[in-house]
């Protein structure tokens, strides 16, 4: 895995980059379409099969983790954070199946971020009015107005290296101790074409890096999500 960033496949006229990120992303996304229409195809009003009893589960566990979290009324948006928290979940196991994390690209979860940033501002001005909403930058004193816009800013910006930089350098540190593993497996045996101390020690760190890592963080960005929307709701 390359520790310097995203391979970079093609370049399209203009200078546009196919990156490994990207064609990671749409395999990703053509995953998740495809278990979404297993589980949600020819429902019935009584669950009659465990596809259904699983799909059934799923929802309900994420329509309560919502409502628990920004209220009975913002349920609306519990789709948006299903897709998000799924989408930031299995982007950043995807290390476990060999391919590179979408989240250890900063490109990734900065554009989530910035979602939530648009959606937060538009449901603060839409519930405030622009008057009110441009008179929150200058209170509880017009002095501290630079700090409160620099803190609005600051969330989206927070949330996305936060993510990154988790990702990025369990990538990091993984590929490194499997260079050095490799380097020591051969000083040691020689005569063995096989990186024999690669075996099994690069195992337990994935089940940090990748596997408690990446689910940590996708929590994490979605619970931040669910605040800042709510919040701005209210």
């Amino acid at each position: 895995m390359n520790i310097q960033g995203p391979e970079i496949y093609y370049t399209l006229p203009g200078g546009i980059h196919i990156t490994e990120t990207i064609v990671n992303m749409w395999i990703l996304m053509a995953l998740i379409t495809a278990v979404c229409a297993y589980l949600g195809h020819n429902l019935k009003d009584k669950p009659e099969s465990r596809r259904q009893v699983i799909a059934e589960y799923i929802v309900s566990k994420l329509y309560n983790l919502v409502g628990e979290t920004m209220g009975e009324k913002n349920l609306v948006f519990a789709p948006y954070i299903g897709t998000l928290i799924t989408f930031s979940a299995l982007g950043s196991l995807a290390s476990l199946a060999g391919f590179r994390p979408i989240t250890a690209d900063l490109n990734v979860p900065l554009a989530w971020a910035l979602v939530t940033f648009i959606m937060v501002q538009t449901f603060k001005i839409k519930g405030r009015g622009i008057g009110k909403y441009l008179k929150g930058f200058f209170e509880p004193t017009p002095v501290i107005a630079p700090l409160n816009i620099i803190s609005e800013i600051a969330n989206p910006i927070s949330m996305a290296f936060r993510q990154f930089g988790n990702i990025a350098s369990g990538v990091v540190i993984t590929s490194l101790i499997y260079m050095a593993l490799a380097g020591l497996s051969n000083m040691v045996f020689n005569a063995v074409p096989i990186p024999l101390f690669q075996l099994g020690i690069p195992a337990f760190l994935s089940i940090y890096f990748d596997l408690f890592t990446g689910l940590l963080q996708a929590y994490i960005f979605c619970v931040l999500t669910m605040v800042f929307v709510a919040e701005a709701t209210n």
